[in-house]
Parts: C-alpha cells; structure tokens; sequence
C-alpha cells in the first residue's frame, strides 16, 4: 500500500519534477456533491493518484473536491478511466490548461477541509442543489451580446485585474466570502434581470449563482468550466472570444495566456505589465505586478526597502522576520500598497 502522505523534502520533489524527461498535463477539476466520510474518501483518493505519478494541490470537503494537479501525458488517459471508476466523480469535466509547460506542481497534496471553497454561508437552509443555469461558451456569447445581460466576476481583484471579460462587474474583494454578499448587495435592484456568473474553473461561480437564488435572485447562470474551459472551446469551435488578457491560476505558474492584450499595468512604474510575481524578500512576500525592467532594476523585490533587506546578512533576515505574520499579501490600489492575506493557493477555480 502506498504512504499516504508524502515524506521527501520539497526541495528534492521540486528536483526531481524539473529532471523529469516526458511532459506533464496540467488539469483543473472539482465537482459539488456529498461525501460522507472525507477522510476514507482523501486516502482512497491519495492511493489511486500516488500510483499515476500524480502530483497537485486537492481539497476534499463533505461538499465535494476541488483538484488542481498534473498527470504525465502518458497517463493521461488512465487517469480519466480511473476518476470514472470513484463512486460521484463519473463523468467529470477535466479542465485542461492552456499556457502549459507541465512544471505547475511537484508534489501530491489532498487536505480534507470544511468547505471546498470558503463561503461564509452558515444558513442551514442554503443548498448547492439550487444553482443557477450552465452556459456553455456559445451560450455565453449569445446572452453577453444583449445589453441588459450582467456579467460578474467572481475572482479575487488580483485576478480580475490582468484578465477578465469584456465588461464584467468586478466585485472588488480579497476573499470569496466577502464577494458573495457583496455581489447580491451590487445586484439588489436587479433581481430579475440576467445574470451569469463566471470565474477560473467553475466552482466558485457554481456556489455564486446557488446563493443569489437563495437571495431571491429568479434569473441566474454560471459559466460552465469557467474562463478555461471556455478559452478551449472557442479556440476549438473557432467562435468570438470574449475574455481579454490573462488567466490568473492557482499554481506555480500564476497565469496562462488568453489573448495577446495586456490590461494591467505595472505595480512600481505604471507600464503595461500582466506578470505577478511574489516579492524575493520571504519577509514581505507581496503578491503584485512587475515588469521586466522593474524585475531587474528591484532584483525581484516589491519596493527599495525589501530590496536593501535582501542583500542584509541571513541572521539579520531572519531578525526582521520575526513576530512578521506570514501569509500571502497583494497589491491593492484601492487599499494601499499591502492589503490582507490572499487567499492565492488556498480557493483556486
């Protein structure tokens, strides 16, 4: 029987990921329906993924699973038939990158949580049974060509700010559980109209539109697959892409690229930059935009003071970094410069 965890270091997994010499497929899935014993269901899961040379980030919740993870092309296809043979995960829809260069994970990680996506939502009657209508792509284009059709996002700012659709709503926030009552107080008078939700892979606006039902919103659809699924099917059924720029993503790439348009700009010099990056200074770890020129000219670092840190001896490093509350910061404009803990890794799709 496999261990049911790993045990080698993160530094040589990371190793010997890079020494691989056949390339990976980058996958992105979850699906929304009850598990009665997560635990059982995590170790079934690790054993059968372990044994594919599977490596990624999966959370397993009594709501479901939500899984971001890599699988070498030539096990591609097992992987698919064994997923079919888990009791609830039939049929489920893989979600494959685009910008891909197989390197996003090395390392297999599935932690049973409360919630595959943190919500907030403590009201017993709230059930993810009642969601909104899928669209698919075609679907999506049709309804987004009416002007009295609302589009909202329902990612984190970060992500909407290199990459989103043509003229959605952003509903400014760090986390998913402040979006989704501020995304029913944005649309109170608009209770009736319609209104697709979308996001990275689907199950953030999955659980969105449920709660805007529950809301008393009457007219309610979500993208099937998110962002990813519909930049595949356009590109495959040549239809209009609606999306611009970049796909913010959940793994050690933080983007696949949709069109060739760059929206965002720059956190340090204001040129057009769509790149994020985490400050070199392991102090800061700032999450925020950098060009090539700034990357050069700050080595890496958000600012001249995390700049003049890194090149402080280690022992003083390690000084200033006590008491520092760790956690991922971004960049946010409307906040100032350093803004909350992100959830960046913690509440991809």
């Amino acid at each position: 029987m496999a261990a049911l965890h790993n045990r080698v270091s993160q530094k040589e997994l990371k190793q010997r990921m890079l020494q691989e010499t056949e390339s990976r497929k980058t996958i992105s899935f979850y699906r929304y329906f009850p598990i009665d014993d997560p635990r059982v269901f995590r170790d079934g899961l690790y054993q059968g993924l372990h044994a594919l040379r599977v490596f990624g980030r999966i959370y397993v919740a009594a709501e479901g699973i939500n899984a971001q993870i890599s699988v070498p092309a030539s096990n591609f296809e097992a992987l698919r038939a064994w997923l079919n043979g888990v009791q609830g995960l039939d049929g489920l829809r893989l979600n494959i990158a685009l910008d891909d260069d197989g390197k996003s994970f090395w390392v297999l990680k599935i932690k049973v949580r409360d919630k595959i996506v943190a919500d907030g939502i403590e009201d017993p009657g709230f059930d993810m049974r009642l969601k909104g209508r899928y669209v698919d792509a075609a679907k999506f284009n049709e309804l987004t060509n009416h002007p009295d059709t609302i589009v909202v996002d329902m990612r984190n700012h970060y992500e909407y700010e290199v990459g989103h659709f043509d003229k959605a709503i952003e509903v400014p926030s760090d986390t998913f559980r402040e979006q989704l009552p501020m995304s029913a107080q944005l649309l109170k008078d608009k209770k009736d109209a319609p209104i697709i939700m979308y996001c990275t892979g689907g199950i953030r606006c999955e659980k969105a539109s449920a709660y805007l039902l529950h809301q008393g919103f009457s007219n309610v659809f979500h993208l099937e697959g998110g962002i990813i699924h519909y930049a595949n099917t356009v590109k495959e059924q040549g239809l209009e892409n609606k999306f611009r720029g970049k796909n913010f993503v959940f793994d050690d790439r933080m983007g696949e690229r949709i069109t060739g348009e760059i929206i965002a700009r720059c956190h340090q010099c204001g040129q057009p930059a769509d790149t994020h990056v985490n400050c070199r200074n392991s102090g800061c770890h700032l999450l925020f935009i950098q060009c090539t020129a700034c990357a050069e000219k700050y080595e890496g670092c958000c600012s001249p003071e995390c700049l003049e840190t890194i090149h402080l001896p280690e022992e003083e490093q390690r000084i200033l970094r006590r008491g520092v509350e760790k956690g991922v910061h971004t960049f946010n404009k409307s906040r100032g410069r350093k803004a909350g803990k992100a959830t960046t890794g913690k509440d991809p799709g």
